[in-house]
């Protein structure tokens, strides 16, 4: 089953206006979300560029925001959301090590931003502030069904 994710700010595999980059205010990205099955209890959000940090030799993806616990009635975070989260969403850290949203800010070339929401059976309850990988394996055998949508970034400086 798939979950459809959308974005005020980008279409589908478009480029992501500068201003939730690291050339702009680096504020979270407005993001919606829809078609989640009846069985779903929270949400998971893992936000990650696989193009780092060269799109033409890719070495590793790139965390840039981690979200879980998210509660089923959320369907969306408004634009800069990530200093203001829905009450009972948990975050972990992203590749700065920090919690929150970092923005693109790509080294060279044109980068692919991923943002991949889970719909899950159970809130998995407080994980301290796990890695991608720990929420990764949190969710194992929990996902009912997921969505992404894809914006791209190349820096202007």
């Amino acid at each position: 089953m798939s979950i459809t994710v959308v974005s005020a700010a980008f279409a589908p595999n478009a480029e992501i206006p500068a201003r939730f980059t690291c050339e702009g205010e680096d504020i979270s990205l407005p993001l919606a979300w829809s078609g989640a099955p009846a069985k779903t209890k929270s949400f998971a959000l893992i936000s990650d560029d696989p193009d780092a940090p060269d799109p033409k030799a890719p070495k590793m993806t790139y965390v840039h925001w981690v979200l879980y616990d998210i509660p089923v009635s959320v369907t969306s975070l408004g634009e800069g959301a990530s200093t203001h989260l829905p009450a009972g969403v948990r975050e972990g850290l992203n590749d700065w090590k920090r919690t929150g949203w970092g923005g693109p800010c790509p080294p060279i070339g044109r980068h692919r931003y991923f943002f991949k929401l889970y719909a899950l059976d159970t809130a998995l309850g407080d994980l301290g502030s796990p890695t991608k990988a720990a929420l990764e394996k949190a969710m194992e055998g929990h996902i009912l069904a997921q969505g992404e949508l894809v914006g791209t970034y190349q820096k202007r400086k």
